[in-house]
């Protein structure tokens, strides 16, 4: 009864895999994992600088943390299952709501550290420059990539720097120089892989050179000083941090000894002390100098372990934006890449003295919620990219066979 009684089942439905399988086709997984890792990296560290602080303020940067992190998550995905192409027609729209958002902040934001940046919704506080930095980017690459631009005219190049000078001269204003200065060269990046006509880069490269020529015999001569005293004083602190250690070198100077005193593999997670002693600025020192806290905790085989990571997501980066099947995808991807890597070259040069220090956090490690929503959704853009490649090239074969 019992082999007679399983011998008449029906037999169970196939299940088909295929669409699961082409899903998982179409996703950048090395992307991905490293934006995981990167986060994962950045939670542990803001975690353990606040629990070697141990204040209640201080514990709770990681659970804030992991709220934007769900929320970049979740603006991650729309933006990797999205077409890219369908949102090409409303780049202009999220340029504008962008400028009119730094105009805003000049009004209404609060001042955090010297500079009007922050617009307090109560429940948490929104950044308008780390996502108007996206709608540069984005504005930028639009209009290189529409048929009636032509980069090598000079109308159309002043039209670009137009674009890029907007957004420059308002953060500017708020002030927030870091952020100004981080959008010079994405913006040159861009109009340079436009294809602009090397006379202008000529011209430009001459002028530049002129001016800062000019500048700095006039400031040397004392001509007609357009510095203050205080700003050439922070030059020269810069030049050498041990020459004002009691004031405004002291942050770079602790930061190389908490670099260097890392030794080949750190001193282990949670047990630095630069951070718990005060050496290190408490406010700051799970945001602008978290690469220092990493650096003397895991040593040189973790700064370099982290700089490989980087390595790998701005290869990512740029291998979707080169194989993309338009400009504006190419051009977005590069500005994207020329973002970050100018973001871990600042960040990581002030930890070491390299750069001077401005404020700018390390993609996806520093804490602050508004500049990870916004790598967040800029890597799911990229996703989106990636995406659109292999769907076209499976197409591509299809079409072929």
């Amino acid at each position: 009864m019992r082999r007679s009684f399983f011998k008449n089942l029906p037999d169970a439905p196939a299940v088909d895999f295929r669409p699961l399988e082409r899903e998982l086709r179409c996703w950048d997984m090395l992307q991905f994992t490293v934006m995981l890792l990167l986060l994962s990296a950045g939670v542990l560290f803001i975690y353990t600088t606040g629990k070697q602080i141990d204040t209640e303020l201080s514990n709770s940067f990681w659970r804030k943390q992991l709220v934007w992190i769900a929320i970049g998550f979740a603006a991650y995905i729309a933006a990797a299952r999205a077409d890219y192409r369908k949102l090409i027609p409303w780049v202009w729209f999220y340029y504008i709501f962008s400028v009119a958002m730094l105009v805003l902040v000049l009004f209404i934001g609060i001042k955090v550290n010297g500079a009007t940046s922050w617009i307090d919704l109560k429940v948490m506080r929104l950044q308008p420059s780390e996502f108007a930095k996206l709608g540069v980017i984005w504005f930028l690459a639009a209009m290189h990539g529409n048929m009636l631009f032509k980069i090598s005219k000079l109308p159309h190049i002043l039209l670009s720097l137009a674009a890029l000078g907007v957004p420059v001269v308002l953060i500017a204003v708020e002030p927030d120089f870091g952020s100004a200065i981080v959008l010079a060269p994405v913006g040159a990046v861009m109009v340079f892989t436009a294809g602009i006509n090397w006379k202008y880069l000529a011209i430009a490269a001459a002028a530049m050179v002129l001016i800062a020529g000019t500048l700095t015999v006039n400031e040397v001569l004392e001509i007609k000083p357009l510095l203050k005293t205080y700003q050439k004083e922070r030059i020269k602190t810069f030049l050498n941090p041990e020459r004002d250690l009691a004031n405004r070198g002291y942050n770079a100077y602790q930061s190389r000894l908490a670099v260097g005193s890392g030794g080949m593999f750190g001193k282990g997670i949670g047990q630095g002390t630069q951070n718990p002693l005060g050496f290190l600025p408490r406010r700051v020192s799970n945001n602008d100098f978290i690469f220092s806290v990493i650096a003397e905790e895991t040593g040189f085989v973790g700064a370099m372990t982290l700089l490989a990571a980087y390595i790998l997501l701005l290869y990512t980066i740029l291998r979707s934006a080169f194989f993309a099947v338009d400009s504006f995808a190419r051009q977005s991807g590069i500005g994207i890449a020329v973002l970050i890597f100018i973001h871990l070259f600042i960040n990581i040069g002030m930890s070491v003295g390299v750069t001077p220090i401005t404020g700018l956090p390390l993609p996806f490690l520093s804490y602050g919620g508004s500049f990870v929503v916004s790598m967040m959704l800029a890597l799911g853009f990229m996703q989106s990219v990636y995406r659109r490649n292999v769907l076209a090239q499976e197409e591509d074969r299809e079409y072929i066979s």
